[in-house]
């Protein structure tokens, strides 16, 4: 059995002062319910902030990026080292991080490496922007970028064979932030048909099976449910109903359920 697994990405949203409110009101629900591996993501500015709050609970930290130099002359930028001294968790190869900064697949497959190394779990993300998805090419899209992100990985790798160092988010690009979500149905398909087999690939059929994958895009307490009911979907990566407690909340607990 595949432990449920739900993250909030906060993005670029929320002051410290207004990071520590929102934690505040999520602490108690979250605390509350069981058999859910529960990770926040807010901006770096507030890692330090929130692990305070965190502390003692059962809700893990994870950063949005990192670079995957361990030191060295990047201004701006953030080590896994220095990531690793806050929290657990990193999400890596946000389709945001891809359009907007020049990730490529190339950059992505480092950090997964860096990030690894230093004994953080990767959330990675993958999808199709809607131009690909209009004209057929889900599936090679999504398996290249699982292929090529994790390329070179291995179960050694992930500490002692253990594949809970490794998340997979299925992030359609049109369902991010639009209100319009996949089908739960066809976002399990693509789970099912070419994320697992594109593992499968790399690691192996016992891996392709324990790897928890994630839904992300326009998840909401009022549709988690639907995906969650999937045969191969664990879970979620959720952007704006994590800025709401009792949305975030709605969905953690449709994840147990």
């Amino acid at each position: 059995m595949r432990t449920p697994f739900v993250a909030g990405n906060w993005k670029m949203y929320n002051t410290i002062a207004e990071a520590r409110h929102l934690v505040s009101e999520m602490v108690p629900g979250l605390q509350a319910i069981a058999g859910v591996d529960k990770v926040l993501c807010p901006p770096f500015t507030s890692l330090l902030a929130v692990r305070a709050l965190l502390e003692g609970t059962d809700i893990g930290l994870g950063a949005q990026n990192i670079h995957w130099e361990p030191s060295g002359a990047f201004t701006g930028e953030i080590s896994p080292s220095m990531v690793s001294e806050l929290c657990n968790y990193v999400i890596i190869g946000h389709s945001e991080r891809r359009a907007y900064f020049g990730e490529t697949d190339e950059t992505v497959n480092k950090k997964v490496h860096a990030a690894i190394a230093h004994g953080l779990t990767v959330i990675l993300c993958v999808g199709e922007t809607l131009v690909e998805n209009e004209a057929g090419q889900t599936a090679e899209v999504v398996s290249r970028q699982v292929r090529k992100g994790l390329n070179g990985l291995d179960l050694s790798a992930l500490g002692s064979g253990q594949i809970g160092s490794l998340v997979i988010a299925y992030e359609p690009v049109w369902a991010i932030g639009t209100g319009r979500a996949a089908t739960a149905e066809g976002a399990n398909g693509v789970v099912a048909q070419v994320i697992r087999p594109a593992f499968s690939e790399l690691l192996g059929d016992n891996a392709s099976q324990a790897i928890r994958v994630l839904y992300g895009g326009s998840v909401k307490a009022s549709n988690a449910a639907e995906f969650f009911e999937q045969p191969d979907i664990d879970g979620a990566l959720v952007g704006g109903a994590s800025l709401k407690a009792a949305e975030f909340i709605g969905i953690v607990d449709a994840a147990r359920r």
